[in-house]
């Protein structure tokens, strides 16, 4: 009698084992095998990071096996079992795979099939047809779309983390709870004395020590040290942590009226404005989304208050980006004047942080929260609602939406664009030049991932799509395309998202959008939270006092005023440094421990991509050494795989 050899692989997270009753079942091209036991309460199988092998024997040959179901038959309570993959030997030495890395919950049957990925022109039978149907069909139940908010993406249909589907929980509530997270962030930081003091302003700039923790030679320390400096301040548009605002002056906008004899103090070159912006040495900066909308009022106690300024930059001799103008709302006049280096001290400085505080407020609403997150969580969404386990993107894509939705749904609960081509949006900016623009480390190292990654795509792609016309004819992925566009993005054609896909190239450019989203441009918005806005004054979260009026007027007493009080300062902190730390267990660009394709030439493919990844690294290693600022957000090996903080 055929005897096949099954090894089940059970997986290492908390509570991923089992003691329910499990059996399998194969089902081949010549028949089905019986309901074969494999585990019963008591027999210590099938525990954590557990692998078992069992010898299931048939009365006949199966023929080529299609299917393998297991099912999960409750013993006494409701056991959860994360199941990673099954291998089955056969009887004549072929050894199958079959990935699964999903939670069983409750009394629950699923089907695996092997590891090949295949598209659904190259499934022949119909058995193997009703299970990619079937597979589509129950999924579309569990994921459903839902607006969130009026004008953002459409979300996931849920209303707290519990709600979601097991797979895409996280492994442990524990580790994502804000408000846990919050606590951990203030204990560690020695602020908890100062957490309750709001409307209790700072004396000076210097009291801000009292909650800023110095740690020897990081980048926090430095920009307290700096802060104040021009060149800080303009670097950071470069470098910081919202390094995607900064655009190259064409055409000096009507509504900021600045002439040359404002800023011919700052001009090095002895030219006027206007052939300085005809060289390329202008650059702007403009917070108009900002304009008319109200500050939060969170606080009932405290009038907050926000800004949408605009601001004009120069690259001085030595190459450095500096400000020569600040201009605080949209609209020019007598009650809004535009501030300059030469002005008082005091008067530039408060208009330097108005600006800042712009530039908080955009980064986590539209940078970080917006082109991040949310773009993640619609591409994930669509994932799995329109491609099987089995096609070879999903496969590609899986590993970078890990816990995305979780951790959104997460921030929607507790707190709380554009279709990006990297490439072509520094180029459309005016930013692609090396020479023009030598420490914009944001985009060099950006353009290196960006292209690691596409070449990863177009390595798969071309292994599974032989030609445009097979890209054409692939249902599942224009399904996918078009959940992302219609329901994600609401057809919103300024979206720059496209309704179908038609070359290889396309495809490979739009799994790129994808992937690089996920991973380098949230790493490149998130992780330097805490460096760069750690220092309050640098960085304000919200502002108590309105923008000045006229010039002249402002003292050191008016600015602290105007900065968050002491407890807002430290939830701030607290905040910026729970972003900034990386999951435990976290896996970064490259890393798919999860063997979702078996298949060599995928697996060869990867290994190119680590190679290409780990070059990077080194490049990059090798330019930070002696900086006193190094840029190291988009080295791959501290660039998670997914959005999942």
């Amino acid at each position: 009698m055929p005897s096949y050899t099954v090894t089940v692989a059970t997986g290492t997270q908390w509570f991923a084992g089992t003691d329910d009753y499990i059996y399998l079942i194969l089902e081949g091209t010549a028949g089905c095998s019986e309901r074969h036991l494999l585990d019963k309460p008591f027999y210590n199988d099938f525990e954590r990071g557990a692998i078992d092998s069992y010898d299931v024997t048939v009365a006949e040959d199966l023929g080529e096996i299609q299917l393998l179901k297991i099912e999960k038959r409750k013993y006494w309570v409701h056991d959860d079992w994360y199941l990673r993959y099954i291998t089955v030997k056969t009887p004549v030495g072929d050894h199958l795979e079959f990935p699964c890395y999903r939670w069983i919950t409750e009394d629950k049957e699923i089907v695996l099939r092997d590891g090949r990925a295949k598209l659904h022109r190259d499934d022949k039978t119909q058995i193997l047809k009703q299970h990619r149907r079937k597979e589509l069909e129950e999924r579309q139940k569990m994921y459903r779309w839902k607006e969130w908010h009026p004008g953002f993406p459409l979300s996931i249909d849920a209303n707290c983390h519990s709600d979601l589907p097991r797979d895409i929980q996280f492994d442990s509530e524990k580790g994502v709870d804000f408000v846990l997270n919050y606590s951990k962030a203030m204990e560690n930081l020695y602020v908890n004395r100062f957490m309750h003091m709001f409307q209790s302003s700072w004396s000076d700039f210097a009291d801000f020590e009292k909650i800023f923790v110095r740690i020897s030679n990081t980048i926090s320390e430095y920009v307290m040290q700096h802060w104040q400096e021009d060149f800080m301040f303009g670097y950071q548009f470069l470098n910081g942590c919202n390094p995607v605002m900064i655009k190259r002056c064409r055409e000096l906008p009507k509504k900021l009226p600045v002439t040359t004899d404002m800023v011919e103090c700052s001009l090095e070159r002895n030219l006027t404005l206007e052939e300085e912006i005809k060289q390329g040495n202008i650059f702007l900066v403009d917070y108009e989304l900002l304009d008319g909308i109200d500050a939060n009022k969170t606080d009932p106690c405290t009038l907050q208050y926000l800004a949408a300024p605009i601001c004009l930059l120069y690259k001085n001799m030595e190459n450095k980006i500096v400000p020569i103008a600040i201009q605080i709302s949209q609209i020019p006049g007598p009650d809004n004047p535009i501030f300059l280096p030469s002005d008082d001290k005091y008067d530039w400085l408060l208009a330097k942080i108005w600006v800042r505080s712009s530039d908080f407020h955009m980064h986590q609403t539209v940078t970080h929260l917006l082109r991040t997150h949310l773009i993640s969580e619609v591409f994930g969404i669509a994932m799995f609602r329109q491609l099987p386990a089995v096609h070879p993107l999903f496969k590609l894509l899986v590993p970078h939406v890990r816990f995305t939705i979780a951790i959104n749904t997460k921030a929607r609960e507790q707190l709380i664009c554009e279709c990006g081509l990297f490439d072509k949006e520094i180029k459309a900016k005016g930013m692609d030049s090396k020479e023009d623009i030598p420490y914009y480390y944001y985009r060099d190292d950006g353009i290196k991932v960006w292209e690691a990654i596409k070449s990863f795509m177009t390595d798969v792609i071309d292994i599974y799509y032989e030609s445009d016309e097979v890209v054409c004819e692939d249902l599942e992925l224009q399904a996918f395309v078009k959940d992302v566009y219609v329901y994600g993005m609401k057809g919103n054609k300024s979206s720059g998202f496209p309704k179908t896909i038609k070359t290889r190239e396309k495809l490979s450019e739009y799994l790129t959008v994808a992937i690089f989203t996920a991973s380098a441009q949230h790493a490149a918005v998130n992780f330097g939270q805490y460096d760069w806005c750690s220092w309050i004054p640098n960085s304000p979260p919200t502002m108590r006092q309105p923008p000045p009026t006229e010039k002249g007027t402002v003292t050191i007493e008016q600015i602290v005023e105007s900065l968050p009080d002491r407890g807002r300062s430290c939830w701030h902190l607290g905040a910026v440094w729970a972003l900034s730390q990386f999951q435990e267990n976290e896996l970064f660009l490259g890393m798919y421990p999860d063997e979702h394709f078996v298949e060599k030439p995928v697996k060869q493919a990867m290994m190119k991509f680590r190679k290409d990844l780990d070059e990077i690294v080194s490049v990059i290693t090798e330019r930070n050494k002696n900086k006193k600022l190094p840029y190291y957000y988009l080295s791959p090996n501290r660039i998670p795989n997914s959005v999942a903080v």
